[in-house]
């Protein structure tokens, strides 16, 4: 009984080295699937976040004339990542 035991786990393991594996998935789907469920809602919450600290942060940009400068960093940036974004391009993330 033991031969044939050590005898059919040598057969199966020859046979499975010979076999190519196979992914479900490609690193294209798991950049979406991760865009989807992590970072879309971070960057939302960044979005609210950031227009939170811009109103915070306005009397002080006005003064120093940097109304511009502090929405485009603290609410347009976060909002274009969450927005308008195509799915599942992180390269975007680091565009200004």
């Amino acid at each position: 009984m033991k031969t044939k035991l050590i005898t059919a786990i040598c057969v199966v393991s020859l046979l499975g080295a010979g076999a190519t594996p196979c992914l479900a998935s490609s690193d294209d789907d798991m950049q979406v699937v991760t865009d989807a469920i992590i970072v879309r809602p971070a960057c939302l919450v960044a979005t609210v976040v950031g227009s939170a600290l811009f109103i915070v942060a306005l009397p002080f940009a006005a003064m120093s004339k940097s109304v511009k400068k502090t929405a485009h960093q603290l609410v347009v940036r976060p909002a274009r990542a969450t927005f308008s974004r195509p799915l599942g391009d992180m390269e975007a993330l680091n565009d200004n």
